[in-house]
């Protein structure tokens, strides 16, 4: 999903029409398909549609009522409709509860408010209404809530995702204490981070990249006119994911990034042709992707998270109290069958349980990798119960207080960053950061495609920058992006080290060059962090400089522009609204926190972020 502030399109914020992207028309679609009949539009919100990672707001409200009429003509979606609608749909589960008639229903809406080409509707639907239908009859959406979520407040009351929290232990704080530099000639170990890969099994070079499906550049795309070129052979700047030639010369090529102590690899795998993916499918692209790291980085450890995208349907990640078929054991287990190699046997009792689990990488070190599809708004199954699914918060805190008694440092991966999860899981995950920012040494996200970060402070003042969460690019073009990975540097391994992040540096592939007839691919280092930004250190102050610079600096925020799009920013202009939206959604690791962006306009009249978020499923 997107960041805050960010479109789906292209990954860039929104202050109006003009920045909507014409290269990307379609796209939000997508994130509205499964979603096609009146069951769904109580779900509107989590719908997979565009390809492209959920803005995910918290709690969801009626704002996008007008961008959905606009998408999709509903102008008669008043509310005494929109309720005679949910109680028929009430009725009809009740009275007949074949799948096949909702599907049918759903497929015949989708296609007659054209939300998505006929086929795509058809596929979606079947893809997804076992488990809507599953999901609807044991959540207790009466028709108001479903359209006080849908229409906002005046219509109903939403409360599904009703406020929780966990519970920390009763030992005391202790005083923050900042990391020491290390020092000089201290041992530097070199992380390797991938995610977002999205291997596309049928993208064939020649293709229309801008076809009417929410995925181009493949075997169904057909051919462009006459007048516009054809995708091309190592990636294209489109709506179109990579084929499995550019990861193999992305990983064959990482030579001179090297040499690497570990790998961070936080998820993604399959491509975005989410309306029309089997288990056989994801499992074939976990299995070749896989083996293909496991081809060119040999013994080095590697740690993966679980992405949004592994599941079909896709953000359907059930809690563990769901049994049987609609479970997720399917994935879990070949999953640690995959990893097995990585990771010890009390790791993979945790992933198979939930898709989370922690380990010991190096003396010192707990790495944990966070199944954050369990926080997202997309995750359709939390309309059964969203109170810290799988326990995995409480977990989270467990293994912090831990690592605090052995005076041990922790490392957090996932794909999902904090900032775009449930406003509850949000908020918590938030306060946990705040108790334990002595021992947590980094965090690292992916699944917007862009490169950010997002900065915590203390809840007290929400003032002091305490840890930040590194957001890293993704390896796909998906939306009109160069292929890209990060590699951070962390204070190495040694006695009393602090395991914290030194420096990062992004990598590119720039397809402009290396889709020229003749030439072969170079992957080369985009920027370094410190050097580029002129940070003193990579630690959460200098962050949070950065960001009070760039509101006055249109020089240095224009470099960082060009940065997150991985050198292909869109061709619009980014203005004063833009460039606030963009800021503020590097304030804000708490969903749902306007008080986070406060200092950053004088006048304290700060663009509405919320309106302005990105639209999701593409990441």
């Amino acid at each position: 999903m997107l960041r805050h502030g960010v479109s789906l399109d292209r990954g860039h914020p929104r202050s109006g029409p003009e920045q909507e992207s014409d290269r990307t028309r379609g796209s939000p679609r997508l994130r509205f398909l499964w979603m096609g009949l009146p069951l769904a539009l109580a779900l509107v919100l989590w719908a997979p549609v565009g390809a492209h990672p959920l803005p995910i707001q918290s709690q969801p409200s009626g704002r996008l009522v007008p961008q959905l009429r606009d998408a999709f003509g509903w102008w008669n979606l008043t509310c005494p409709v929109c309720k005679s609608v949910f109680t028929a749909i009430d009725f009809g589960l009740k009275k007949e509860s074949s799948v096949a008639w909702v599907g049918s229903v759903a497929t015949k809406l989708c296609k007659l408010l054209k939300i998505a080409p006929p086929t795509v509707c058809q596929s979606t639907v079947q893809l997804f209404q076992d488990d809507m239908v599953e999901v609807w009859t044991r959540s207790v959406l009466s028709p108001s809530e479903a359209c006080g979520l849908l229409l906002g407040s005046t219509c109903g009351h939403w409360d599904v995702f009703s406020s929780w929290n966990i519970s920390l232990p009763a030992v005391p704080k202790p005083a923050p204490q900042p990391p020491k530099p290390p020092a000089p000639g201290a041992p530097v170990s070199r992380i390797l981070f991938l995610t977002d890969l999205h291997w596309d099994h049928d993208y064939l070079e020649g293709t229309d990249p801008d076809c009417e499906n929410p995925l181009c550049c493949r075997r169904d795309s057909g051919l462009p006119p006459a007048s516009r070129p054809g995708a091309g052979y190592w990636g294209e700047y489109s709506k179109c994911d990579l084929p499995l030639r550019t990861l193999e010369s992305l990983l064959s090529g990482l030579g001179p990034a090297g040499p690497f102590d570990m790998v961070y690899w936080t998820g993604d795998i399959p491509a975005h042709n989410i309306w029309h993916q089997s288990r056989q499918d994801q499992l074939r692209a976990l299995t070749t992707v896989t083996a293909l790291v496991k081809k060119f980085l040999g013994p080095v450890p590697v740690y993966p998270a679980v992405g949004n995208h592994e599941s079909t349907p896709v953000n359907g990640f059930p809690p563990p109290f769901i049994e049987g078929n609609h479970s997720s054991s399917w994935l879990y287990e070949a999953m640690a069958k995959a990893w097995e190699s990585w990771l010890p046997p009390e790791a993979l009792h945790t992933l198979r349980i939930g898709g989370f689990y922690a380990l010991s990488p190096r003396p010192g070190l707990r790495l944990i990798s966070l199944n954050m599809n369990f926080c997202s708004r997309e995750n359709f199954w939390l309309l059964i119960n969203s109170t810290d699914p799988a326990g995995q918060l409480q977990w989270l805190v467990g293994e912090l207080q831990a690592a605090e008694d052995r005076g041990d440092k922790v490392h957090i991966i996932g794909h999902i960053p904090p900032g775009h999860c449930l406003k509850s899981w949000s908020w918590n995950y938030y306060r946990i950061v705040a108790r334990y920012e002595s021992t947590l040494a980094g965090q690292f996200f992916g699944h917007t495609h862009v490169d950010e970060f997002e900065i915590f402070y203390d809840e007290e003042t929400l003032s002091r920058p305490l840890s930040v969460a590194f957001l890293a690019p993704s390896a796909t073009t998906y939306i009109g992006l160069n292929p890209g990975y990060r590699v951070y540097q962390i204070d190495g391994n040694y006695p009393g080290s602090s395991h914290v992040v030194l420096d990062h540096e992004t990598y590119i592939l720039n397809l402009t060059q290396a889709n020229k007839p003749g030439a072969t691919p170079h992957w080369q280092r985009l920027y370094r962090a410190r050097e580029t930004y002129g940070l003193p250190n990579a630690l959460p102050a200098a962050w949070h400089d950065l960001v009070y610079r760039m509101r006055g600096d249109t020089q240095l925020f224009q470099t960082f522009w060009f940065l997150y799009h991985k050198g292909h920013p869109p061709s619009e202009p980014c203005g004063m609204p833009c460039r606030l939206t963009t800021l503020c959604a590097q304030l804000s690791a708490r969903s749902d926190s306007p008080a986070l962006c406060r200092h950053l306009v004088p006048n304290g009249s700060l663009p509405d972020v919320q309106s302005l978020q990105p639209s999701p499923s593409f990441c």
